[in-house]
């Protein structure tokens, strides 16, 4: 058996976001970062970056089920924007409305940019090896451990339930 001397913590947190609407471009048969750059180009990380509106740092994510529409993938990138958001949205994006609820956000350490792919699969088998129900607040339900959201594919975010 091989030791694994790598650091592995995660830091947990709950948090809740109210009412708002996602800004995003859908990818074509993309479930991937690297296949989403393929299909769509790598430039979006950068126009999502240009919107001062946005609440939050963009995010690449696997879209659940109920966010996904006919003829596109289940992987996206986006930026959350306030619900009376009626600015511009850029050619090729769209704009959703996001239901309140409560994520979970799973943040791995540090990496180097060579790291990036192995950084990303270790963070992933943590999240999957976790029960937040035991660790974070019992009751919540793991919704839809397939879905992800990605903070710069540095943070994991699985969205939770009551």
């Amino acid at each position: 058996m091989t030791k694994n001397n790598k650091n592995n913590t995660v830091f947990v947190q709950v948090v809740e976001r109210p009412d708002r609407k996602l800004i995003l471009r859908r990818g074509i048969k993309a479930d991937n970062y690297f296949d989403y750059c393929k299909e769509v180009g790598c430039e979006v990380w950068g126009i999502l970056c240009s919107i001062k509106e946005a609440l939050y740092e963009p995010i690449g994510m696997r879209l659940p089920e109920n966010l996904c529409t006919p003829g596109t993938s289940v992987y996206a990138q986006g930026v959350e924007v306030p619900v009376n958001y009626t600015g511009t949205v850029p050619g090729d994006f769209e704009i959703i409305g996001l239901n309140p609820c409560e994520y979970m956000v799973n943040q791995g350490p540090p990496f180097a940019n060579e790291e990036f792919v192995e950084a990303i699969h270790d963070l992933w088998q943590i999240m999957r090896d976790y029960n937040a129900e035991l660790y974070v607040l019992p009751g919540l339900i793991q919704m839809d451990q397939d879905s992800n959201l990605n903070l710069r594919e540095k943070e994991a975010i699985l969205k939770l339930g009551r």
